[in-house]
C-alpha cells in the first residue's frame, strides 16, 4: 500500500514538473498547474478578433472572467463559455530567465508547457533572458534558418520569431524573422528577449533554437547569415524603421561558398546629423590589403566577392537637438560567377568632352523564385545594378550577370557653339565610339545635345545616306534609327524619325535641338557601318526646319509635318526643298482634302512656290480644299505655317511624291501636224481664189484710152517723212518706265504743293533666290489680312502675255535707293524720247 501512494506521488509530482495537466475531453475543461520557482507566467487574454462575434468568457467555478493569469505554484481549472475561443483568446507563456546572480539553462530551449497540454488557442512565448554585459548570448537556429521581414510583412506559415536586445534597461528590436531563410546565428550581450509566435492550429513541441554561452562581442549584436548556394537575403539595422541607436556598433557575418560570389546592395537608408564621429560601413573581406575597407552609406557597394566577409554599421554622436535616424535596409546576393565576369573591358572616354556612359537594367518581371543578379563591376570591385561613365578617364569595368541582355546602354553627348565666330561652318560626326558597341550590352540610345548662340547660328544634319522619314504608310524596317527634336526649353517640337534608304539629303533647323540614336534589333552591330551622320553649324535662318529632298524614281517618298501625333505646334513654319531631274515630272499628293485645323488667332497657310517660274499659290489651310494630285516639270517648294489652333485642331499633313519620265504625247502631236497642214491648205486655197476673182475683174473692164500730155510732170511727187524710221522699227514706243504719280500725282498733292507719301498693302511674291532658301511665308501679324486680300483677290498670274503686248515696260532700278525713301519720282525725272532725225 506504501508503494502505492509513492507511485501516485511521483506521477503527481512528474505532471507538476511537466507543468500541466488537462482534463478529458469529454469534461470540456482545461487544468494548469504551474511548479514553483519555474520563472512562468501564464496569461490569457483577449485577442484582436478579425470579425465581430458574440461575446466569450473564461470560466472558472461558474465565474466569467475576460482574462487569467496563472504564476508558479498556481492551480487554474477553466473553460470558454463558446465553441471557438481561438477566435477570441491568445495565450502567452512567458519564461524569466537571470543570469545575473547563477548560470544560464544552456542548450536547446523547450515548450514548456508542453503544446499539447494548452488551450487551443494562438501561443506566443517568451523567453527574457538577463546577462552580464560581459557575457555573450548566442542564439543558434536548426535548419530551415530565419529570413528577416520588414514591417507590415507576415510569414506565410503563421510562425514568427522576435527578437530584442538591451543596451542598459532600454529594449532595442534586432528584428523580426521568418522560417526558411539564411540567418544561422545571433549573438547579442547584455541578454536577449526572445518571442516565438504560434498560430492555434500549429502542432509544433520544439523552440527551434537553443542558447549558448558566449565571451563578449563588444557591440550590439552580430548576425550570421549562411549561403550553401545560390540566393539572396534582405536584412535590415536594428530598430528598423526607426533610427539605430546613437554610437553602437552592429555587424553582419555572410557565410559564403568559395566558388560563389557576393555583392552588397544598399535598398534604403538615412543619416542623422552627427556631432562626434562619422556614420559608416565597414567592410572586412578576403584578400583586402586594405582591411577594414570603410564606405559612406551613399557610396557604391562592393561585389563580385568569393568567400567569407564582414559588414559592420557604425553610428555617431547624434545631435541632441536634431537627431535624425539612421537606418539601413540592404541585399547580399551571391550567385556563380559568369564568364563575362572574368572578362576586363576597357572604356576609353579621355578624349570625349561632356559625354557620360550609364549601364543600367532593363525593367525585369517579378518573379518568386531567386533570380540571380545583373552588376556592373567598376575595377571588379565596386559593382552596383547601375553604373555611369564620365568623359574625361579611361574606366575598367566587368559584368557580374547571369543574362548579359538584362543590361542596356544609354548614353548622351552635348556639342556646343558659346561663340558663333569659332564655329562657323565647322562639321562634327555624330557617331557612336567604337569602345562603346565593343561592350558585350545592347546599346538602347546614343543622345546628342546641339547647341547654337541664340539667332547666330542654325544647324544642318548632312548624312552620308539619304534618310527616310519613318511613316505608317512606309515604315522604317532598319535596326537603328535617328529621332529628331527641338532642345529648346519649353518647345514641344519633334521633327520626326529618320533611317538610311529614303530620300531627305539634308535637314535644316533653326535651333537646338537633340539627335537621339536609337537601336532595335540585337543585330544591329552587323549595320553598325550605316550610322553617319554630320551636323554643321551654318548661318542663321528664321525657319523652324527645312527638309531637302531628292525622290527617289522608284519609290514614292512620304514627307509629314513635324509633330504628327499632337499636331504642328502654334506658329511653327517649316519647309521642303524638293528636287525634280530633267527628265522626270514630280506628283505631289495629299493624303487629306481638309486639314480640320481651327485658328485661334492668326491663319495657317501652305504655299507650293515653283523654282523656275517664280510661280507660287497660297492656301488657307483653315477654310480651303487642299489641291488635287499636280505634276511639276521643276523643282519646288512647300511650305507650310501654322497659327495659333485651338485645342483637338491641330494641323497635320501627311504628302507624297512621285517622279514619272517626262515622255512627248504621240496624240498631241498627231493633231498638231494635223491641224497645222490643214491650216496650210486652207491658206493656199485662199490665195488662189483671190488670184482668180483680181483676173476676172480685169477681163471685164473695157479697153484703156491714152491721151499724152507733154506739159504735164508724169512723176508722183513725193511725200515728206516725219520719221526717217518706221514704228515698229524705232523705240519711241518704249518707256523706261510708268509710274501711277506721272498719272495720278496731281491727285497726291496737297494744299501746299508737295506730295503725299502713300501706304499701299499688297501682296508681292518671292524675289530671292530660288535654289536656296524657302518662299517666305505671311509674316504672323498680318496673316489675317494676307488672307483676306488672296480670299477676294486671285494670286497674281505669271503667264507671258506681255510678250504680245504694243508696249513693253522695264522695272526702275531700286538697287541705290535706300530702304527709307518713300519719295515719288517726278515726271521730269524721265529722260525725253529724241525723235529720229527727219533728213535720213
Amino acid at each position: 500500500m506504501a508503494g502505492l501512494e509513492c507511485g501516485v506521488t511521483v506521477a503527481l509530482l512528474g505532471l507538476l514538473l511537466l507543468g500541466a495537466a488537462r482534463l478529458p475531453r469529454g469534461a470540456e475543461a482545461f487544468a494548469i498547474a504551474l511548479p514553483p520557482r519555474s520563472g512562468i507566467i501564464i496569461s490569457i487574454k483577449p485577442g484582436t478578433p478579425t470579425v465581430p462575434v458574440k461575446p466569450c468568457y473564461i470560466v472558472i467555478s461558474k465565474k466569467q472572467l475576460s482574462m487569467l493569469s496563472i504564476k508558479p505554484e498556481e492551480r487554474a481549472v477553466f473553460d470558454f463559455s463558446c465553441q471557438n475561443p481561438e477566435k477570441h483568446f491568445v495565450i502567452e507563456i512567458q519564461k524569466n530567465i537571470d543570469c545575473m546572480s547563477g548560470p544560464c539553462p544552456f542548450g536547446e530551449v523547450q515548450l514548456q508547457p508542453s503544446t499539447s497540454s494548452l488551450p487551443v488557442l494562438n501561443r506566443t512565448f517568451i523567453w527574457d533572458v538577463k546577462a552580464p554585459k560581459n557575457i555573450g548570448l548566442e542564439l543558434q537556429f536548426s535548419v530551415p534558418r530565419l529570413r528577416q521581414i520588414g514591417p507590415g510583412e507576415s510569414c506565410p506559415d503563421g510562425v514568427t520569431y522576435s527578437i530584442n536586445g538591451r543596451i542598459d534597461a532600454t529594449s532595442v528590436r534586432i528584428g523580426t524573422f521568418c522560417s526558411n531563410g539564411t540567418v544561422s546565428r545571433i549573438k547579442m550581450q547584455e541578454g536577449v528577449k526572445m518571442a516565438l509566435h504560434l498560430p492555434w492550429f500549429d502542432k509544433r513541441n520544439v523552440s527551434g533554437f537553443s542558447i549558448a554561452n558566449r565571451s563578449s562581442i563588444k557591440r550590439l549584436c552580430i548576425i550570421e547569415s549562411m549561403f550553401e548556394g545560390e540566393g539572396s537575403a534582405i536584412l535590415m539595422s536594428a530598430n528598423y524603421p526607426e533610427g539605430f541607436p546613437e554610437d553602437e556598433l552592429m555587424t553582419w557575418q555572410f557565410v559564403v561558398p568559395a566558388h560563389l560570389r557576393a555583392s552588397v546592395s544598399f535598398l534604403t537608408f538615412n543619416v542623422s546629423n552627427c556631432v562626434k564621429k562619422e556614420e559608416r560601413v565597414e567592410y572586412y573581406i578576403p584578400g583586402s590589403t586594405t582591411n577594414p575597407e570603410v564606405f559612406k552609406l551613399e557610396d557604391q557597394q562592393p561585389g563580385n566577392m568569393a568567400g567569407n566577409f564582414n559588414l559592420s554599421l557604425q553610428g555617431c554622436d547624434q545631435d541632441a537637438q536634431n537627431p535624425g535616424i539612421l537606418r539601413l535596409q540592404f541585399q547580399v546576393l551571391v550567385q556563380r560567377p559568369q564568364n563575362e565576369s572574368n572578362k576586363t573591358y576597357l572604356v576609353d572616354l579621355s578624349n570625349e568632352h561632356a559625354m557620360s556612359l550609364t549601364i543600367e537594367p532593363r525593367s525585369d518581371k517579378l518573379s518568386r523564385r531567386f533570380v540571380p543578379g545583373c552588376f556592373v563591376c567598376l575595377e571588379s570591385r565596386t559593382c552596383s545594378t547601375n553604373l555611369t561613365l564620365t568623359s574625361g578617364s579611361k574606366h575598367k569595368i566587368s559584368f557580374l550577370c547571369d543574362n548579359l541582355t538584362r543590361l542596356w546602354m544609354k548614353a548622351e553627348k552635348t556639342i556646343s557653339c558659346p561663340d558663333h565666330r569659332h564655329c562657323h561652318r565647322k562639321s562634327y560626326p555624330l557617331q557612336v565610339p567604337e569602345n562603346i558597341l565593343q561592350l558585350p550590352v545592347q546599346l538602347h540610345h546614343f543622345s546628342w545635345k546641339l547647341l547654337v548662340p541664340k539667332d547666330r547660328l542654325s544647324l544642318a544634319l548632312v548624312p552620308t545616306q539619304k534618310l527616310q522619314q519613318s511613316t505608317n504608310e512606309r515604315a522604317c524596317n532598319t535596326s537603328f534609327s535617328y529621332f529628331v527634336a527641338s532642345a529648346v526649353p519649353g518647345q514641344d517640337l519633334y521633327f520626326g524619325s529618320f533611317c538610311p534608304g529614303g530620300s531627305i539629303k539634308q535637314i535644316q533647323v533653326k535651333q537646338n535641338i537633340s539627335v537621339t540614336f536609337r537601336t532595335f534589333k540585337p543585330d544591329f552591330h552587323q549595320e553598325a557601318s550605316r550610322q553617319s551622320l554630320t551636323v554643321s553649324f551654318i548661318p542663321y535662318f528664321k525657319e523652324d526646319g527645312i527638309f531637302t529632298v531628292i525622290p527617289d524614281t522608284k519609290s514614292k517618298v512620304y514627307l509629314k509635318t513635324p509633330n504628327w501625333d499632337w499636331g504642328l505646334p502654334p506658329l511653327t513654319s517649316v519647309s521642303w526643298n524638293i528636287s525634280v531631274p530633267r527628265n522626270q515630272v514630280a506628283c505631289l499628293t495629299f493624303l487629306k482634302e481638309r486639314t480640320g485645323v481651327v485658328c485661334q488667332t492668326g491663319r495657317a497657310f501652305m504655299i507650293i512656290q515653283e523654282q523656275q517660274s517664280n510661280a507660287e499659290e497660297i492656301f488657307n489651310l483653315e477654310d480651303q480644299v487642299l489641291p488635287k494630285p499636280r505634276f511639276h516639270h521643276h523643282s519646288f517648294w512647300v511650305n507650310i505655317s501654322n497659327c495659333s489652333p485651338m485645342s483637338g485642331k491641330q494641323l497635320d499633313l501627311l504628302f507624297w511624291v512621285t517622279l514619272t519620265p517626262r515622255t512627248t504625247d504621240l496624240t498631241v502631236t498627231i493633231i498638231a501636224a494635223v491641224g497645222g497642214g490643214a491650216l496650210l491648205l486652207f491658206a493656199l486655197g485662199l490665195i488662189i481664189c483671190c488670184v482668180k476673182r483680181n483676173r476676172k475683174k480685169e477681163m471685164n473692164k473695157g479697153p484703156v484710152v491714152g491721151i499724152y500730155n507733154g506739159n504735164i510732170n508724169t512723176q508722183m511727187p513725193k511725200q515728206q517723212k516725219k520719221f526717217q524710221r518706221g514704228r515698229k522699227d524705232n523705240d519711241s514706243h518704249v518707256y523706261a518706265v510708268i509710274d501711277d504719280t506721272m498719272v495720278y500725282g496731281h491727285l497726291l498733292q496737297d494744299s501746299n504743293g508737295s506730295f503725299l507719301q502713300a501706304e499701299v498693302d499688297t501682296y508681292r511674291p518671292f524675289q530671292g533666290p530660288m535654289g536656296d532658301c524657302p518662299p517666305s511665308p505671311p509674316p504672323i501679324c498680318s496673316r489675317a489680312l494676307t488672307a483676306k486680300l488672296t480670299a477676294e483677290k486671285p494670286p497674281p498670274s505669271f503667264s507671258s502675255e506681255s510678250e504680245n503686248e504694243p508696249y513693253t515696260f522695264s522695272h526702275p532700278n531700286n538697287g541705290n535707293m535706300s530702304s527709307g525713301n518713300t519719295d515719288i519720282p517726278l515726271l521730269d525725272t524721265l529722260e525725253p524720247v529724241e525723235p529720229a532725225d527727219p533728213g535720213e
